[in-house]
């Protein structure tokens, strides 16, 4: 049975006393609004959460391996645990999605219940993303303009040298601004601007029976006028040297895959499923 409550996840009286406070540090923050919270769920709700948390290999899970990324996302509703489900359904209520149009300062929030390119994400050691700035619009809604990600870390006894920091890189790309570790119960969220670039560029070092473990869920307005389409841009960091050149060409790989996707309404799953068939996977 189960039996999980807002109360129990979500302390709306905590966080709304802080609100005025966090919200200004939240939109002067640099390179770009962004802040992050401590304790951000109730421990509770947290600790379900990271002990319900699926395995790589469980049904369900879309493997990103390519040149600019290699992790793991589950999206689909009904294959998460319950504890988990909770804390999205909770994420994406109207009364937090008011919480977080105030403290980010953007008005009529939405949130994305399909969530596409979001839900679970996990990374294993030698893991990474490349430096980014997220795609701008909704692959199925043609007016939903992306402007928020929330990112709930679930990775206790997390250390230094196993690297994984969120980087969040200047507007130039130019130089790391802040670096931000995974580590339990903290929460990221972070405008995304056409230039919001973030990733975690350097192969994760956690031993091997250790993963990188998060809860993504992504929030958007909704335009009068359809806002332009632009895939995942991923950007070479100065020291990337030669490797630039394969950066650049996985990203013009991925904008035609985004193309595809919006054309023909498939998604991440769908091609998933076509390159386990093609490379002998079940």
């Amino acid at each position: 049975m189960n039996t999980t409550t807002a109360d129990t996840l979500f302390d709306y009286d905590r966080w709304q006393a802080t609100l005025p406070a966090d919200a200004q540090r939240y939109q002067q923050n640099q390179p770009y609004p962004h802040i992050a919270l401590e304790n951000f769920l109730e421990p509770q709700a947290a600790e379900r959460a990271l002990a319900a948390f699926p395995a790589v290999g469980d049904a369900g899970w879309i493997h990103y391996v390519h040149v600019n990324e290699k992790k793991h996302g589950l999206n689909k509703m009904d294959l998460l645990p319950p504890a988990i489900q909770d804390v999205i359904r909770e994420m994406n209520s109207p009364r937090f999605v008011a919480y977080l149009s105030q403290l980010t300062g953007i008005a009529n929030l939405i949130p994305d219940d399909s969530l596409e390119g979001g839900g679970l994400h996990q990374s294993k050691r030698n893991g990474f993303l490349n430096v980014h700035a997220d795609f701008t619009v909704h692959p199925h809604k043609r007016n939903w303009r992306r402007r928020v990600n929330l990112l709930i870390y679930l990775n206790h006894d997390w250390k230094p040298e196993y690297r994984g920091d969120l980087e969040l890189w200047d507007r130039q790309m130019k130089g790391v601004v802040q670096k931000i570790a995974p580590i339990f119960n903290r929460c990221v969220i972070f405008n995304t601007d056409e230039d919001s670039y973030h990733g975690l560029p350097d192969p994760i070092l956690c031993p091997d029976d250790m993963t990188r473990k998060s809860i993504a869920l992504y929030y958007f307005t909704e335009e009068t006028v359809t806002p332009t389409l632009r895939a995942t841009n991923y950007k070479a960091r100065p020291e990337d040297g030669a490797k630039a050149i394969l950066i650049w060409l996985d990203k013009k790989m991925v904008a035609t895959y985004t193309s595809i996707k919006r054309t023909l309404g498939i998604d991440d799953a769908f091609i998933s499923n076509i390159l386990n068939r093609l490379s002998g996977k079940k």
